[in-house]
Order: C-alpha cells, then sequence, then structure tokens
C-alpha cells in the first residue's frame, strides 16, 4: 500500500460518443495507485462512464474498472453496428469522424426539428438501455460504496436538477440523465419527468462539495469552451449553440467557487466553516474542437478508440505536471478561464 495517496472527486461532462474521451482519462488514472478517486459527479455520457466505473471497482477493484469501462464502450460500439447512423465513404476518407455526409443524420436532424419523439418513436425504444443492462450490474451497484455517485438529471416541469446518488441508481436514471429532448421522450423516475442532466449541470459540481470529503475536484471536460471562428452556417451555428448550452451551467459554477474561495482567502469567510476547494482541469480542447456534433452520434469502434487514446494522453499528461500539487492548490487559474 502507497503512503503518499491521494484522494480527489471526479466532475464528469456528457458528450454523447465523446465520452469515450473521458473513457481514456478514467483508464489513464486508474494505472495511478498514488490516486484514489472518492466521488464522481456525472452527466450523461459522464453519468454512464461514472456508473460503469464504480460497479466495476465494487466487483474486482482497479483492473476490473478498467475491463468493465472497455467492455461498455465496446458494447455501444457493438449496438450502433446496426444503426443506420453510419459515416458515409467520404466521412470515413476525409478522417473527420463526423456524420455531416449521411444520409440517416439529415433525415434524422430535418425530422426531428418538425417532428417530437413521442411522434417519431411512439414505443420509445432506446438502444442504450440495453447496454446498460448488459454492461452494469444495477443490483451490485445498489449496493456498491467503493466509489460515491452523484448522477445529474434535469426535472422537465421544474427546471431544476435533480441529482441521484448512490443507492438510487438504475438504468431509468441514466437514460434520464442522457435524455436528449429532440431524439428521445422524457424518462419517468419517481413520478417526475426528466431531460438531459446537461441542461442544468454538465457536470454538476455542488455535490462533490457538499457530499464528498475530498477538497480536491478534477473536472474532465468534453465540451469546448472556445471556438476560433465565428460559425455562418447553420450547422456550425447549431454546434457552437450546443455547447455554450451545455457548458453554461458548469460555467455558472465555477464562478461560484471563484467568489467562495476569494471570500475564505480574504478572511471574510470562516475557512473552518467553507470548504476550499483545489480545481483541477484535464482537457483537450484542440483536439474536440474540430469535432461537430454530429460526431457524438458516431460509435464506430475506431473513432472511440482515437478519443479514448486522446484522453490518455492528456490524462497522462496531467498527471506528470500537477499530480504534486493535488491537495495543496489549484492547477487551473479559475479567474482567467471563466470570469
Amino acid at each position: 500500500m502507497l503512503n503518499n495517496v491521494k484522494h480527489v472527486s471526479l466532475a464528469l461532462q456528457g458528450g454523447g460518443a465523446h465520452g469515450a474521451y473521458a473513457w481514456g482519462v478514467l483508464d489513464r488514472l486508474l494505472e495511478d495507485e498514488r490516486l484514489e478517486i472518492e466521488a464522481i459527479s456525472g452527466t450523461s455520457a459522464g453519468a454512464m462512464n461514472a456508473a460503469v466505473f464504480a460497479d466495476g471497482m465494487g466487483r474486482g477493484g482497479r483492473a476490473e474498472a478498467k475491463r468493465a469501462l472497455e467492455a461498455f464502450w465496446r458494447n455501444i460500439s457493438d449496438a450502433a453496428r446496426i444503426s443506420p447512423l453510419q459515416p458515409t465513404p467520404f466521412d470515413r476518407m476525409t478522417r473527420g469522424w463526423n456524420l455531416d455526409h449521411s444520409p440517416a443524420f439529415m433525415i434524422m436532424d430535418l425530422m426531428s426539428r418538425m417532428l417530437s419523439p413521442y411522434q417519431l418513436n411512439p414505443t420509445n425504444y432506446n438502444p442504450l438501455r440495453d447496454v446498460l443492462v448488459k454492461s452494469v450490474d444495477f443490483d451490485r451497484l445498489e449496493h456498491c460504496r467503493a466509489v460515491r455517485l452523484f448522477i445529474s438529471a434535469t426535472n422537465v416541469k421544474t427546471g431544476k436538477v435533480r441529482v441521484f446518488e448512490s443507492g438510487q441508481i438504475t438504468p431509468d436514471v441514466l437514460l434520464a440523465s442522457a435524455c436528449l429532448p429532440f431524439m428521445f421522450q422524457a424518462v419517468t423516475v419517481d413520478g417526475e419527468p426528466y431531460w438531459d442532466g446537461g441542461y442544468m449541470g454538465n457536470p454538476a459540481l455542488f455535490p462533490l462539495i457538499y457530499g464528498a470529503q475530498s477538497k480536491d475536484v478534477v473536472i474532465v471536460q468534453i465540451n469546448p469552451l472556445t471556438c476560433d471562428q465565428v460559425p455562418t452556417t447553420a450547422p456550425a451555428i447549431m454546434n457552437r449553440l450546443n455547447e455554450i448550452s451545455f457548458n453554461s451551467s458548469l460555467m455558472r459554477e465555477m464562478r461560484a467557487v471563484a467568489f467562495v474561495t476569494d471570500l475564505i482567502d480574504q478572511g471574510r469567510l470562516d475557512g473552518a466553516l467553507y470548504k476550499r476547494m483545489n480545481v483541477h482541469w484535464i482537457e483537450a480542447e484542440e483536439h474536440m474542437k474540430g469535432l461537430g456534433v454530429s460526431s457524438k452520434l458516431n460509435a464506430q469502434w475506431d473513432f472511440l478508440l482515437h478519443l479514448k487514446a486522446i484522453g490518455r494522453s492528456v490524462a497522462d499528461t496531467w498527471l506528470t505536471r500537477h499530480f504534486d500539487a493535488i491537495g495543496e492548490r489549484s492547477t487551473v487559474d479559475i479567474k482567467s478561464k471563466f470570469l
């Protein structure tokens, strides 16, 4: 047993197939036995990564968590083989990973603007349900305390975020956290309808502040915060709006963290009563900027492995540069990044 083990909490963003990038991050972090993950807050794909990670840890520790994550993403890719959403030969040739030239994607995108999922998918079929049931033992997960989970979903009626905790995680909870309202009917949990948690918490940080002991939170960013050029085409505009809307809640929480941190440092808040957080950031913004919104529906295995490799690389770099700072200080300048 290592004596210098450091404890952190993770905050995992959602992003469809782009969640395979977070798989890569988790895969690399699991290899570093100096690091112990106490809790995870996840949304959408981040919620699924979190649940699979926790189930694997509870079943057999780090090695089993790595196997469980790979099996989950393999199951995602296998399920997608029968989907009409496939990249065209031109898409494959350009290696852009998007589905922009896929007839099925263009038809789906057009139809979703005119018809709701209640009309397009009246039986409410969601292939993710079968993948989750195949990948996670939910009975075991209910009693798993190897990692504490916080899964966010957006209440359709109230517009508020609901955070489901360990012991409450079911297939419906994970599907609710990933329920895009233009693609799927709202998921009912405890009599309430829910949409994707990304609208109100992508991911939610406050559960980690109040519900975990560690003062260090590592945010695994998937959605780019910035763009290099003003989008001028309809798809590019929609893509940028998607990025902004799914980052807005995180940016608000980061501003709140910066505000409280300043008050504590100035002695205006009692550090014994208020938790001073150390914030860390693992991102691959330059890689993710080049991926359009359609690529979030591309679950081809070679693309998922490409994203995993990026995640492993940036996590390895982060560990090399910032491991010593864990427990001591933040490694991201919140003010310059968010204010």
